[in-house]
């Protein structure tokens, strides 16, 4: 099934759904480059024109494979990088910079991986508020004006930065996590973009695997699974959440779906402004996700996945607390 409708983040045209490409190339398991590959092939076939990286994912691996890939439809797709994690040559992740320096270099390094002329949304992955808005937002402006990205974001801030960084310059997409085991951006976040026009891109819409019907037992985990360091995938909580999942399982029985097709169809009524990208790197787990788009949510199943799924209910924090300190600035 392709998709063929259009969701508008500022002035980019998107497919209702993008493909978050880190797990092909880290956090989540072994890689497999073949089924990769195929799976980025496929997502364009199927209608996804939207494809979300970041400089971070593998340490530049992510960004090779997606342009590898990419490069010859680069005329049907938009490609969303980030920056603002830094690592040593070791491979090791050394913190978050916003130097206006150091934003330059990341970008060109982004583009020299992608093997394209400009990058479609390039995102500040993390704020490090030492630095000033006007000198991070300043340098992004400045890589607009030079042609090298045509629209920028912000990642994980808090809507006054967000109102204040719009305000130097315009932002044409806000990405944070956003599922129904993650709502707090409901209150301030995405009001503000909807005030500013600023269209919203949730990651982990599919509570990194939680809110599906693949994951069920922490023994499913590889040993070297980055969820393992996530608190909300410790063993108590992890009990506690798969205990709302099971009630999300008979409502997807209700509605003839897929648990993940139920948990994605509730994010996309969130708005025609809202994109959310799943990530996945296996062909069967992307057809199921884009047939996700054709689930419709009538006003007694969203007041009872309200009910079954309250904002703040999910067991655990959604990132370990040497992540947590780089949010919400």
């Amino acid at each position: 099934m392709r998709t063929t409708q259009v969701r508008h983040l500022g002035d980019l045209q998107s497919s209702p759904l993008g493909l978050g490409c880190m797990g092909m190339s880290a956090f989540y398991g072994d890689r497999d480059q073949p089924q990769a590959i195929a799976t980025l092939q496929r997502a364009v076939e199927l209608g996804i024109n939207f494809f979300d990286t970041a400089d971070v994912y593998g340490f530049g691996d992510n960004e090779l494979l997606v342009g590898e890939v990419l490069r010859p439809m680069r005329h049907q797709i938009l490609i969303a990088t980030k920056f603002g994690n830094t690592w040593n040559e070791k491979n090791e992740r050394t913190g978050v910079s916003n130097d206006p320096r150091y934003i330059k270099e990341a970008c060109d390094s982004s583009l020299q991986r992608l093997g394209i002329e400009v990058i479609d949304l390039y995102y500040m992955h993390r704020r490090d508020p030492k630095v000033p808005l006007e000198e991070s937002i300043g340098a992004l402006r400045e890589l607009v004006e030079a042609g090298k990205v045509r629209f920028i974001g912000l990642s994980e801030v808090s809507a006054d930065t967000l109102r204040k960084a719009h305000a130097i310059h315009p932002i044409t997409a806000l990405q944070s996590e956003y599922s129904l085991f993650s709502r707090e951006v409901e209150s301030e976040v995405l009001p503000t973009c909807r005030e500013l026009n600023i269209g919203f891109v949730p990651y982990s819409p599919l509570g990194r695997g939680m809110l599906t019907s693949g994951l069920r037992n922490l023994s499913q985990l590889e040993a070297d699974d980055w969820r393992h360091s996530v608190p909300r995938f410790q063993a108590e909580n992890f009990q506690k959440n798969m205990e709302r999942v099971k009630a999300l399982d008979e409502l997807a029985k209700t509605k003839q779906c897929t648990t993940s097709q139920l948990a994605l169809a509730w994010v996309l009524a969130a708005g025609e402004d809202v994109v959310p990208i799943p990530g996945t790197k296996k062909l069967k787990y992307l057809e199921e996700n884009v047939a996700a788009a054709t689930v419709t949510l009538n006003a007694e199943e969203m007041a009872e996945l309200d009910r079954l799924f309250p904002s703040g209910s999910a067991a655990g924090e959604r990132y370990p607390k040497s992540a947590m300190i780089h949010l919400n600035h």
